[in-house]
């Protein structure tokens, strides 16, 4: 029950994008790029710790924010229009992602669950166990590049 409305929220919130954020295309390139270099800093500082001296409150830190960004609707950023132009850089989201609504919507619900028990793993200080979800959850930002990010 909780997929399917997950499914039906990002499939609303992608369909009627300019409705919700009312934000210039070049913004909406903005604020997505922005969002996804903030994740992948963080889930870069969760990295470090499990590969070095492990900050369990850092960790936590960054696995909050991960989960908040995963969570925000970033969907409602990709307006019509944004396929193309310019944020920060030239983006690299490929046209399928403002048409195949239902494969977009599945990887996002697999990005969001991971994302949600990265936060609940990092809790429990438990090095190894956050080092595996970190490895389930960079599958996830890997499934979706691999459909919907243009390589540079």
């Amino acid at each position: 029950m909780k997929s399917k409305l997950l499914l039906a929220l990002l499939t609303t919130t992608l369909a009627a994008g300019t409705a919700v954020a009312q934000v210039k295309v070049e913004d909406a390139i903005k604020f997505r790029q922005s969002g996804y270099g903030f994740m992948a800093w963080n889930m870069a500082r969760i990295k470090a710790n499990v590969e070095g001296t492990y900050n369990k409150e850092e960790v936590i830190k960054a696995a909050n924010v991960i989960q908040a960004i995963a969570n925000s609707g970033m969907g409602a950023l990709y307006v019509p229009g944004s396929d193309k132009g310019k944020g920060w850089e030239e983006t690299r989201a490929k046209p399928a992602i403002f048409t195949d609504k239902e494969k977009v919507g599945k990887v996002a619900m697999a990005f969001n669950k991971e994302a949600n028990e990265m936060a609940k793993i990092a809790a429990t200080g438990d090095a190894a166990a956050v080092g595996a979800q970190l490895g389930k959850l960079g599958d996830t930002c890997k499934g979706c590049h691999d459909d919907f990010k243009a390589k540079k």
